[in-house]
């Protein structure tokens, strides 16, 4: 509290100390450096923490100091408020965190209005110096690049994202094996995500179990779980009763888990519920309506006034080795459009949905 009041009643010495980080001090740090170009990329703008030559005029909120606040950042910023394009901001990337190279105006006016992200063209300063956090975060990179997967699986410890990426090829093995057919890895990777390891760290989060390792994240505990469960087999007890809910091989686990009828783990959820909206032959509406209810996956059929003349809905059976995109246009294709009758066809899949129990139409 202290330092919070100290901070607000500054003197302008202090706010002459109060900035954002400096590139060219972060950049000496760093030794054998590449640069690597991404192109641009949408960039979180709260991993933006510094400037390459201003980081002087922002204080460390990256809000303009009073010399810089002008009209210039209140154009800028009116011109984002309306929706105006402006052209990417150019920043450097080192590891986790960002440096603007050019537009700290665009950035601190997107940061004054909420804004969660912005375009920016990126050139990423990689360090070949054996740190632990430069191994990390390239053995990270690595990972996240190779398996597509979204970055949300924080290790605290090298050759641990290794270790999952092993993991990740031995499920696509036994998918391919299962399927008789080559399993793509990256979809042998968002499958492995969804039913191993997101439903494992659930187990490990509901049970309370990371606040006996302050210092270690969920997919720390996940790789220590898992390692010694279902790679060298070993007894342990985790106190929370994880051991007795495991089987102890990673496919048994992800059968288990599929076969839950109701499982606790929205990532698994097992359907698809999608509206097809269908523009008929009037002449065949009786016909068509008799064939689309005969289908199983059909759980409604309408006929409607307006525009379309028949509503239907359906539920699908999730494959996690394909998209409910992929799933729902494999269906309208293959069995809906194939019925004589019927013209064009029209999918909406809901987001949010609310259903009273027991309601029937």
């Amino acid at each position: 509290m202290k330092n919070f009041f100290k901070l607000l009643f500054s003197s302008e010495k202090n706010e002459e100390e109060n900035h954002v980080s400096s590139f060219n001090e972060q950049q000496k740090k760093e030794e054998d450096v590449q640069f690597i170009d991404h192109g641009v990329k949408t960039v979180d703008l709260e991993k933006i923490i510094g400037s390459v030559g201003k980081y002087y005029d922002f204080d460390s909120q990256f809000r303009p100091k009073k010399h810089m606040s002008g009209k210039r950042f209140l154009d800028i910023k009116k011109a984002m408020r309306d929706g105006k394009p402006l052209p990417p901001v150019k920043l450097y990337q080192i590891r986790n965190d960002y440096y603007v190279l050019d537009g700290n105006h665009r950035v601190s006016a997107a940061k004054e209005l909420g804004r969660f992200d912005i375009q920016a063209k990126v050139v990423e300063l990689l360090s070949a110096t054996n740190t632990m956090e430069n191994l990390l975060y390239i053995e990270k990179t690595k990972f996240f690049e190779t398996t597509g997967l979204a970055e949300d699986i924080t290790l605290t410890e090298v050759g641990k994202y290794n270790f999952l990426e092993n993991q990740i090829k031995n499920h696509k093995n036994h998918l391919t094996n299962i399927s008789g057919t080559e399993t793509d890895f990256k979809k042998a990777a968002e499958d492995w995500y969804n039913t191993i390891y997101k439903p494992l760290t659930t187990i490990i989060t509901n049970g309370g179990l990371t606040k006996y390792f302050p210092k270690r994240s969920v997919a720390d505990l996940y790789t220590y779980i898992s390692y010694h469960h279902w790679e060298r087999t070993s007894s342990r007890r985790y106190g929370i009763g994880i051991d007795r809910l495991i089987p102890k091989s990673m496919e048994a686990f992800r059968t288990a888990m599929l076969e839950k009828s109701t499982p606790d783990y929205p990532e698994m959820k097992r359907t698809i519920t999608a509206f097809i909206m269908i523009n008929i032959d009037t002449s065949t509406e009786v016909k068509v309506i008799d064939k689309l209810f005969a289908l199983d996956e059909v759980q409604e059929v309408h006929s409607v006034h307006g525009t379309i003349d028949v509503l239907v809905k359906i539920v699908l059976k999730r494959d996690f080795l394909a998209s409910d995109a992929e799933i729902i246009a494999e269906f309208v294709d293959q069995r809906i459009r194939r019925i004589h009758g019927i013209n064009r066809t029209q999918t909406v899949i809901p987001g949010i949905s609310k259903v009273k129990e027991g309601f029937m139409c």
